[in-house]
C-alpha cells in the first residue's frame, strides 16, 4: 500500500518522532517538559513511529516524520534516522520519512545523507539551527547542501522562536539567532535547485521569511508550531495571495496536534480555493509526490 493522494484530507509536513522502539528519547526530560508547558500541550510528548502512523491514519492524513540530530549542539544522543526510516517503511500509506544528520559531522554527514536517501528511502532532511548550534550560511556546511541538492530532496529548517528550552535559565543554552531566516537566503541563492522549507511562522522575523519565499522560487514556508489563530497578519495575507502556492500545512505534532491546528485554521480568513493548496496540493509538489 502506498500514499493514496486522492483520498488524503491533508499532508502534515512537520511531525516529530520523539521516542524509538528501544525506549530512547530525542530530548532530555527537562526539555520535553518545558516544551509541553510552552505549548500548553497535554498530548503524549514522546510518540513512536507506530504511534504517529496510527494517529494520522485515523484522520486520513499523511505525515512527514523526522527527528533532529543535535548530538554536537546539545550533547544528547540522537535517535537514529535510519531506524525511523526503516520503521516508517511499514506504513507507506501514511508516513513520509525525512532524515536528520549532524551538520558538524563534515564529510561523514555528507556520506550519511547520501546513504539515508539511497539506502533508506528518506524523502528530505530536517535541520534545527538553534538546537544543532550552527549558522546555516557558514560555507563549511555547503558540501552537505550540495549533496542534498544533488539527491533531489528538500531541506526543512526550523526558523524563528523555539519552544525547546523556553522558560529555562538561558533557554538551556539554545541560541535563537541561528534560526534567523535570512541566514538561509544565502543558501537558497547559492543552491537554486535545493528546495528549502522555512519551518514555522518565523517570529520575530516573519517579514524576512515572506520576502525570501516571494523572491526565491525554491523557498517554501510551513505553518507548523503555532495555532493559526496566532499567525502574524502579514503571513495570512501572503498565504491568501502571492504565497498561496508556497505555504504548507504543518502541525509540529506532538506539541501541536493537527486537530487543534485544523480547528483554528477553519476559523482563519483563507480563501476557499487556497485552503486545499495549503493543506495538500503544495506539499505534493514540494515533496515531488
Amino acid at each position: 500500500m502506498t500514499l493514496d493522494l486522492e483520498s488524503l484530507v491533508a499532508i502534515d509536513v512537520h511531525t516529530h518522532v520523539e521516542q524509538d522502539d528501544h525506549g530512547h528519547f530525542s530530548l532530555d526530560s527537562e526539555l520535553i517538559d518545558a516544551a509541553a508547558k510552552y505549548f500548553k500541550s497535554d498530548q503524549n510528548q514522546t510518540p513512536t513511529v507506530a504511534d504517529i502512523a496510527a494517529y494520522y491514519r485515523e484522520r486520513k492524513m499523511a505525515a512527514v516524520v523526522f527527528t533532529v540530530d543535535a548530538t554536537s549542539g546539545s550533547g544528547h544522543p540522537a535517535l537514529s534516522s535510519e531506524d525511523i526510516a526503516t520503521a516508517a517503511a511499514a506504513y507507506p500509506d501514511v508516513l513520509i520519512p525525512f532524515g536528520s544528520v549532524d551538520p558538524h559531522g563534515g564529510l561523514g554527514s555528507v556520506r550519511r545523507a547520501r546513504n539515508l536517501v539511497e539506502e533508506f528511502g528518506v524523502r528530505g532532511f530536517k535541520f534545527h539551527p538553534s538546537m544543532q548550534a550552527f549558522e546555516p550560511n557558514d560555507r563549511q556546511f555547503y558540501p552537505l547542501y550540495e549533496a542534498i541538492q544533488a539527491l533531489g530532496v528538500p531541506a526543512l529548517f526550523h526558523t524563528g522562536q523555539t519552544g525547546i528550552g523556553a522558560g529555562l535559565p538561558g533557554g538551556h543554552g539554545i541560541k535563537l539567532r541561528y534560526s534567523q531566516p535570512m541566514l538561509l537566503d544565502d543558501v537558497a541563492a547559492d543552491f537554486p535547485n535545493l528546495t528549502i522549507v522555512l519551518a514555522h511562522p518565523s517570529v520575530p522575523w516573519q517579514d524576512e521569511a515572506i520576502s525570501m519565499a516571494t523572491h526565491k522560487a525554491n523557498v517554501y514556508i510551513d505553518l507548523s508550531g503555532w495555532s493559526p489563530k496566532y499567525f502574524p497578519p502579514q503571513l495570512v495575507r501572503a498565504a491568501n495571495t502571492m504565497l498561496k502556492t508556497k505555504v504548507l500545512f504543518g502541525s509540529d505534532f506532538p506539541v501541536v496536534t493537527p486537530d487543534r491546528w485544523m480547528r483554528d485554521f477553519d476559523a482563519l480568513d483563507i480563501k476557499p480555493d487556497v485552503r486545499p493548496m495549503i493543506l495538500k496540493d503544495n506539499a505534493i509538489r514540494m515533496l515531488g509526490l
